[in-house]
């Protein structure tokens, strides 16, 4: 019987250790999990692209001098997006226009004379205005081009002329047929 308390013995040290090891763990302080938001560019924030905003500028002839094209990316928290009835991107649509109408000496063919942070805590700023209160966080912008009439007409004389070949080449087989 010897051998056989032995194995009862270490069994019920085996339990002893292991249930003051639980308790322990229960009843020492743990570190609490700050509460603070993650910083915004690591998570909890999320990422949305904005269509192509199209927007046709006027000359004072009121003429289309050209298009400024952007796409854009902002970042707001989802839950608050959630909450609101007006879709964000037509508000950040909406600002874009207003920039840009409501600063008509920027000469948008050259590139130097547009300042992009000013453009996008601009909108950032105006949008969160019009909401009342911080749901963008930051606009990104992705994409900014500036086509004049030229390239526009330029672009349309071009597609105009391979889509005459195309067909002009598709019919003499159709023809033969």
């Amino acid at each position: 019987m010897g051998p056989l308390i032995k194995f009862i013995g270490a069994a019920v040290w085996i339990c002893l250790v292991t249930l003051g090891a639980v308790f322990y763990s229960f009843k020492t302080p743990h570190p609490q999990a700050d509460a603070a938001s993650p910083p915004p560019l690591l998570g909890g924030l999320k990422y949305v692209k904005t269509n192509v905003i199209t927007v046709p500028l006027f000359n004072k002839a009121a003429s289309v001098e050209g298009y400024f094209l952007a796409r854009l990316v902002y970042t707001a928290d989802p839950k608050e997006l959630k909450k609101l009835t007006v879709p964000v991107d037509s508000l950040i649509t909406d600002q874009v226009y207003t920039y840009l109408y409501a600063n008509p000496e920027i000469d948008y063919s050259k590139r130097d004379n547009l300042d992009l942070d000013a453009f996008r805590n601009g909108i950032r700023e105006t949008v969160n205005s019009r909401i009342g209160q911080e749901m963008i966080h930051d606009v990104i912008v992705e994409q900014i081009d500036f086509l004049n009439r030229d390239e526009t007409r330029d672009r349309a004389v071009r597609r105009r002329n391979e889509q005459a070949d195309a067909a002009a080449a598709t019919a003499p087989d159709s023809a033969e047929h």
